[in-house]
């Protein structure tokens, strides 16, 4: 039997890996990646054009070539494959909004966990407003609106492609995205199903910000906004209904109040989907649900992630008769309800 100790690295890895992710936002917000998007750059010409003090420009470009996100080759720095595709502002597969959110937002909120698991009280803008919904300040400012909705299709457009191709969508005519904000999942589903209309349902203020999304892809013609509250007001009636991101805002019977009413506005054999970080069922393996869980203790009055079993259970309860769990792209999952 060894008697040498366990190692301590992957405790000082965890531990200290906000450097690495502090590395990797600061490089976002600076739009390093953009830059050398257009042609790799030497240490001096990069450090000007990015404005960097000369003291620290070197060990932070090089921070990032250790780390992956940059190669260094002849004295010039150039974009990784993946950092050149997924973190140049000017592709439409940039995700960087995502992270541009969690460095000007999350990174400061996530300070607070310690206080949240102990109160059980959101962490965020709204932590001294008692019960108020995250979204309130949210939706009242219209530029953190559309950066916030733009940051929700970053995190979600991968999903929103895989949902557009699995769903048997032929048998369908119509269906409604619930919680639609810019409208990345109705227009991944139309474009890959050009014969289904469908609506984008969000409170009014996303109205403007849906419509030019979906404008740019050629697509008014196929999609259509309807201004609404799903706490409120009945949802739209469909042969879909998806709710990608939605559930996992809300406590557990707002969850399944949703489910209801998706329930009652879907047609016979029609389906509602909904996706999030579905943590694995063993509650063991989906590190990013997990922590997804823990955000919406940060963000949320009693928000939380789920197991593919919970939600089909939820679904069973308000009358689903047929209930399945698929994986999406990365950490996410779709649970498919059919009535």
């Amino acid at each position: 039997m060894s008697t040498n100790p366990p190692s301590p690295d992957m405790i000082m890895q965890v531990g200290l890996g906000f450097w690495a992710s502090k590395t990797l936002l600061s490089a976002v917000e600076m739009g390093v990646f953009t830059e050398l998007a257009k042609q790799p750059e030497d240490l001096e010409s990069l450090r000007g054009r990015l404005g960097l003090h000369p003291r620290s420009a070197r060990d932070f470009l090089d921070t990032l070539v250790a780390l992956g996100f940059l190669r260094r080759d002849g004295g010039k720095y150039a974009n990784s494959p993946a950092t050149d595709f997924y973190l140049d502002r000017h592709k439409s597969s940039y995700i960087g909004g995502v992270l541009e959110m969690a460095n000007q937002r999350l990174y400061l909120h996530w300070s607070h966990l310690t206080e949240g698991l102990r109160t059980g009280k959101q962490q965020n803008e709204a932590r001294d407003a008692g019960d108020q919904s995250p979204f309130a300040a949210l939706y009242a400012d219209p530029a953190r609106l559309k950066s916030f909705l733009a940051a929700m299709t970053g995190i979600s457009h991968g999903s929103n492609t895989a949902i557009a191709q699995k769903i048997s969508w032929k048998q369908y005519r119509t269906f409604a995205d619930i919680g639609a904000a810019q409208g990345d999942l109705a227009v991944q589903i139309a474009l890959a199903n050009p014969h289904l209309s469908g609506i984008g349902f969000d409170l009014a203020e996303v109205g403007p910000i849906f419509e030019e999304y979906v404008e740019q892809h050629g697509l008014s013609q196929h999609l259509r906004f309807q201004n609404g509250n799903f706490f409120e007001d009945p949802l739209p009636k469909a042969d879909v209904i998806t709710l990608g991101h939605i559930l996992h805002d809300w406590n557990l019977e707002e969850k399944k109040m949703l489910l209801h009413k998706a329930y009652e506005a879907l047609s016979t054999g029609g389906a509602v989907v909904a996706y999030d970080a579905v943590i694995d069922d063993d509650r063991s393996q989906n590190a990013f649900g997990l922590m997804m869980s823990l955000n919406m203790l940060i963000e949320t009055p009693g928000g939380f992630d789920y197991t593919g079993a919970d939600c089909m259970a939820w679904m069973k309860e308000v009358g689903f008769r047929e209930t399945r769990v698929e994986r999406l792209a990365g950490p996410d999952s779709m649970v498919v309800g059919i009535k």
